[in-house]
């Protein structure tokens, strides 16, 4: 589900996350464009990435709580290991996850076919951490950078 974009990324939930909703979420951002990598990037695509991924992380962080999902943290991995173009994964990390235990690293799968299927964010859920990016854009450092 697309939660906002930008000029040129777009910012959705995880169609198969690593993180269920309850364990903290798993949202990515995928460029308009493929490249292989930032360093394929203008400066200017560089910090609008930069700048979607931290309004992203806040909205991450309001809106789930709001939904009872308290986050201690988000990690923010740029992997491209299964996909060889970028995009930037936000492994939302609540302090009271079961399987993807706070404070201890993200138990990725090494190959696709191993991967566990967790519970997607849901409607709900991506609603609020839009309605939560949306009043976040109206401040200075974030204005024009959602369209």
């Amino acid at each position: 589900m697309i939660i906002a974009e930008t000029k040129n990324f777009i910012l959705e939930s995880h169609p198969r996350p690593e993180i269920s909703r309850t364990d903290g979420g798993h949202l990515v951002i995928n460029p308009k464009i493929a490249v292989k990598d930032r360093t394929e990037l203008s400066v200017e695509l560089a910090k609008e990435m930069a700048s979607l991924s931290h309004i992203a992380g806040r909205s991450m962080k309001s809106g789930l709580a709001k939904r009872g999902i308290e986050l201690g943290r988000i990690n923010y991995q740029d992997n491209g290991n299964w996909r060889q173009d970028l995009h930037l994964h936000l492994y939302g990390r609540a302090i009271d996850a079961i399987y993807q235990t706070y404070g201890e690293p993200v138990r990725a799968a090494r190959k696709p076919e191993d991967k566990i299927d967790q519970e997607k964010l849901n409607t709900d859920d991506c609603e609020a951490i839009r309605s939560e990016l949306l009043k976040f854009t109206k401040e200075e450092q974030y204005k024009g950078l959602i369209t």
